[in-house]
């Protein structure tokens, strides 16, 4: 195996590539679209800009890229966790590939001394037979149940889980945050039996897979990108990691310019199964307890997140077109005969929801100047009884109740629903904060 290939740079060919294959959610909003509403909410380069679900960085890396400072607010951990090293550019390249060669080749004698070969990959009978001789590494009992099942296969995962323990023993703070990074995009991308499609399933299995070649490469994807940016590393670009509908603690007293974001749409997506296996890997999430902290910090945005103490539902109660699509979606379930536990929440998670960005929008007030603009990136959805949830009026609607001034809800572009053979709308609700309390 070859592990020392110089260094270059390729990011000015592909500037939308820059920093996304360290690590991005399925769903995330494309570079491009940032950067045209930076500039159309008229961002500046002492303008201080703020993504308050801010996910895997995507607002914050392509602000910093212009120069700007920015904050970003993120509940889940791994999501966080990459939004943080992606904004880490202090890093000096050089050392970071000398340190991630140190840790591969480490890597590599493990599994030579085991038998392994990383190039010459085993195929299914073979690998089987080497479980069956060998004590490999693998999760807890309480881990397990956290991810799908056969999210990855035995000896894969025995690679990664070396592959871990060699990040982790280099001891330098300096670089593991990159390199776990790494480890974890490389294990979703090529050593996982997931695939990512509306939801994230398991499909076929990957009895070997070859770690070391495939990390390395995405190390050298941020190599390339550090050597490329690295005049940008003095720019603050902060991520806090807590709940965006109390981030007012997070700010400092009128000093956001700019909000440009995507938070949850109201469906039944379970935001932390995509993740799931990262967070477990990373140290995240130990047992079901953890993951259900985790839950608790997040906008309400589907059933399998609701809890008995909720409130933000009771902050519903003076928008009557909330109330209404509630209402239909319950008279639905009631036609339909639907009777599960999850079904009966329907109406509820949507309460939740749009209480959590009632929440959310109060919370935020303190934290802008006065004339700060807002971009919300939001989908419409018929997740629930095919009833159509007009998710950017309604937030429209909540904002002017709150004192923002709605400019206008722009078509970002539709998409086609499999449960009603539909286009739905998603659209950038744009707004102004006046200032006042």
């Amino acid at each position: 195996m070859t592990l020392a290939p110089p260094l270059q740079s390729n990011t000015l060919a592909h500037p939308d590539r820059a920093f996304h294959d360290w690590y991005r959610f399925v769903l995330s909003f494309p570079p491009h679209l940032v950067r045209a509403y930076l500039e159309k909410m008229g961002a500046h380069a002492n303008a201080v800009i703020l993504d308050p679900f801010c996910g895997t960085g995507t607002t914050l890396v392509e602000a910093k890229k212009l120069g700007m400072s920015s904050i970003g607010i993120e509940a889940n951990p791994v999501a966080h966790f990459a939004s943080r090293v992606k904004v880490d550019w202090s890093v000096v390249p050089e050392a970071l590939w000398e340190t991630a060669l140190k840790t591969a080749n480490s890597a590599l004698l493990e599994f030579q001394s085991e038998g392994l070969n990383d190039d010459f990959l085993f195929n299914s009978d073979q690998a089987a037979a080497f479980a069956a001789t060998h004590d490999l590494k693998t999760l807890s009992d309480d881990e397990q149940m956290l991810v799908l099942h056969h999210s990855i296969s035995p000896l894969p995962l025995h690679k990664v889980l070396t592959l871990r323990d060699h990040i982790v023993r280099t001891g330098d703070a300096r670089f593991s945050a990159h390199l776990l990074l790494a480890l974890a995009t490389m294990t979703i991308k090529s050593a996982s039996n997931l695939h990512f499609g509306p939801e994230v399933g398991v499909k076929g299995s990957k009895a070997d897979v070859s770690v070391i070649s495939a990390w390395l490469a995405l190390v050298r994807a941020m190599v390339d990108d550090l050597v490329e940016y690295q005049s940008g590393a003095s720019i603050s670009s902060t991520v806090h990691h807590t709940d965006a509908r109390m981030i007012n603690s997070a700010l400092t007293d009128t000093s956001v310019d700019v909000v440009f974001t995507s938070p949850p749409y109201p469906n039944e997506k379970d935001y932390t199964r995509t993740t799931r296996l990262e967070m477990v890997l990373l140290g995240f999430i130990h047992d079901r307890a953890s993951l259900q902290a985790i839950k608790k910090g997040l906008l309400r945005s589907n059933t399998r997140g609701v809890y008995k103490e909720d409130r933000d539902d009771l902050l519903t109660v003076t928008y009557p077109r909330i109330q209404a699509l509630v209402d239909a979606i319950e008279q639905r379930r009631l036609d339909l005969g639907k009777t599960s536990g999850f079904e009966r929440l329907y109406g509820r998670v949507t309460k939740l929801y749009f209480g959590g960005m009632v929440r959310h929008l109060t919370s935020l007030k303190t934290g802008l100047r006065p004339g700060a603009k807002l971009g919300y990136v939001v989908g419409d959805q018929a997740s629930y009884f095919r009833v159509l949830i007009p998710t950017g009026e309604l937030l429209a609607e909540i904002a002017d109740s709150l004192g923002y001034r709605v400019t206008n809800i722009d078509l970002f572009r539709t998409r086609f629903s499999t449960a009603t053979g539909e286009h739905l709308k998603e659209e950038v609700v744009l707004l102004e904060w006046k200032g006042g309390s």
